[in-house]
């Protein structure tokens, strides 16, 4: 819907792509959705769940056996998003890289987003 003819709308890094083709696997589902919603203190917040039918108004993107729907409301906030997948001494969790955030809470679970400049 808003992807850039021959890119992917997100990239996936070869931890990330590994730890959802896991997951996708042990659940059986056909992906992980991304997407985002309102709230947080920042005043949005990503949301991942299990996919067990793909919508045909999806970005779908598939890297190394790992398959990402993008949400249709989601898709213009999350283009050119890098996710990746750390593990650390104190946390595991999915990380966004992305470049059309404009600010975000300390914490990192919520983010801003440039507003649209209003139409004519």
């Amino acid at each position: 819907m808003f992807g850039i003819p021959g890119k992917a709308a997100v990239t996936l890094t070869p931890s990330a792509a590994k730890q959802i083709a896991k997951l996708m696997a042990r659940d059986g589902s056909q992906g992980l959705r991304i997407g985002v919603r309102k709230g947080g203190c920042a005043g949005m917040e990503y949301t991942m769940d299990y996919v067990s039918e793909v919508n045909p108004l999806d970005e779908v993107v598939e890297q190394d056996g790992a398959r990402v729907l993008i949400a249709p409301m989601a898709q213009m906030f999350l283009i050119g998003t890098e996710i990746d997948y750390e593990v650390s001494l104190l946390e595991s969790g999915f990380k966004f890289r992305n470049p059309n955030v404009i600010d975000s809470c300390g914490c990192g679970e919520s983010v801003k987003f440039e507003e649209a400049p209003a139409r004519l």
